[in-house]
């Protein structure tokens, strides 16, 4: 059991006072005592540290959490966010004083057009789910409010009807088929002058391409509607296919997921939008301009803009690091970034296929979906199977997502674990899976070994005990 530092509370503990070395304040400045433990800096200290060993993180082990993309981020990119000259300047600064933050957004952006076959990118978005926003304030000002529905299939990221709904629009959604893309007639049959724009993760969810590509962005476009790219998983793409050459007109990315950026823990993230050139003029403002060899953000001269989404301009250390990350690599490190974060998945999908369900049995992505069927003959659930990765020193995958596939099973080795690391998850993997077959009751009471063993779910989020009092 983890102790609190009240539990350790020494009654004859070294400390100091903290006085005021001898002040004697007005009794109306002292402050009153606070309930805090009597603990030696040494015990503090100590305390901490053993906490912070309890902590998993992708410096300490593998985690193969699905949709969620970049893993390991470099060093290099850290670094580089930390330079005194970005770090240290000022959101307000005049363009004067910013001119190499400036020329780097810039130049930026046209990394992003070249790497995504877009025509231009904004980069002010803080946040994918802000990315898609953005997108769908454009299709709202490009059709001037005159179509009222979005079309999101069930395989898509799960903010995407949110950000359709905070715009206003109808959302509605269209089934997966037998392959694990969108079921193209079933689309069809929802076109029409009514749909402003077809929201489409590729590679989905499941952790596949859309197979039909050219059709059904043919079908889209045939009845006047925009085609958007939910491009949160891009790394499985990079250098392989450019989304705006297979029919896209807008995307988003997530700099956090694929470009050299920590992913999770609320942020900072970044979600720049690109568009092709027809929707250009509607790009959130201030837009970053170049003059000569002068750079600066505008406002003047795009009237059609859907104005500022975003108060300064976006998460500018989130930008740095993509910078840095693209041009350390270059266009062939970005490419055997995609190869590599395929290869991975398919490995494991290969591996594991005969041990897990597959309820789409082809090529993936990115990342690859099981289900639990087989295991839960016996009682298992995918709650279980997490639980007891757990015991073997493994962070459990994302689990019960995506949705349209019965007990879920999502893993995503991205580009930047060895073999080695994925070879000893898929032999953990195929480990519990004898274990469900023959001793059931060893994951169900798992995980047996972590400092705090399973809670109640339930309990926790319905009764939540925020607050310690000493008893």
């Amino acid at each position: 059991m983890i102790k609190l530092l009240f539990d350790y509370e020494e009654a004859n503990s070294v400390h100091v006072s903290g006085s005021g070395a001898g002040v004697d304040l007005p009794s109306g400045l002292k402050r009153s005592l606070l309930s805090l433990p009597n603990l030696s800096e040494v015990s503090v200290v100590r305390h901490f540290l053993a906490l912070s060993k309890l902590n998993y993180g992708v410096d300490n082990g593998f985690y193969p959490l699905g949709s969620c993309t970049m893993k390991y981020n470099p060093k290099v990119c850290e670094d580089a966010c930390r330079l005194h000259g970005f770090a240290g300047l000022h959101p307000l600064a005049p363009a004067g004083h910013a001119q190499g933050a400036l020329r780097l957004m810039f130049e930026l952006e046209n990394d992003l057009c070249d790497v995504t076959g877009f025509d231009a990118f904004c980069l002010q978005p803080a946040a994918g789910a802000h990315g898609e926003l953005a997108c769908c304030m454009i299709a709202k000002k490009h059709f001037n409010g005159k179509r009222s529905v979005v079309i999101v299939p069930d395989s898509a990221h799960g903010t995407n009807p949110a950000s359709a709904a905070m715009c206003g629009f109808e959302v509605k959604t269209v089934k997966s088929n037998s392959r694990g893309g969108v079921d193209l007639e079933e689309l069809k049959k929802m076109l029409n002058g009514d749909v402003a724009l077809f929201m489409l993760t590729d590679p989905n969810t499941l952790g596949l391409f859309e197979e039909n590509m050219r059709e059904l962005a043919d079908a889209v476009h045939k009845v006047g509607a925009l085609l958007y790219c939910d491009g949160a998983n891009m790394n499985a793409m990079l250098g392989i296919v450019r989304p705006g050459d297979r029919g896209f007109d807008m995307i988003h990315l997530n700099l956090h997921k694929s470009f050299g950026t920590p992913h999770g823990g609320g942020g900072p993230g970044s979600g720049p939008i690109g568009v092709k050139k027809d929707l250009v003029k509607y790009l959130p403002v201030p837009r970053v301009v170049k003059n000569g060899e002068e750079f600066s953000l505008e406002c003047d001269g795009f009237s059609d803009s859907i104005g500022r989404v975003r108060s300064f301009y976006g998460n500018f250390g989130v930008l740095v690091r993509a910078y840095a990350y693209i041009k350390a690599l270059g266009p062939q490190g970005l490419k055997d970034v995609g190869e590599t974060s395929v290869l991975s998945a398919n490995y494991i999908r290969k591996r594991l296929q005969s041990d897990f369900a597959l309820p789409f049995d082809r090529v993936c992505a990115h990342e690859c979906v099981f289900s639990n069927e087989k295991q839960e003959a016996n009682g298992v659930h995918t709650m279980d199977i997490a639980k007891r990765l757990l015991d073997y020193g493994f962070h459990a995958p994302t689990i019960y997502f995506p949705l349209i596939v019965h007990e879920a099973i999502m893993i995503e080795p991205t580009e930047t674990e060895s073999k080695e690391t994925i070879d000893s998850f898929v032999e953990t993997m195929k480990k519990i899976a004898v274990e469900a077959r023959e001793n059931p009751q060893l994951l169900l009471e798992a995980p047996h070994a972590t400092p705090v063993r399973r809670l109640d779910g339930v309990k926790a989020a319905r009764s939540p005990d925020l607050k310690w009092e000493k008893k």
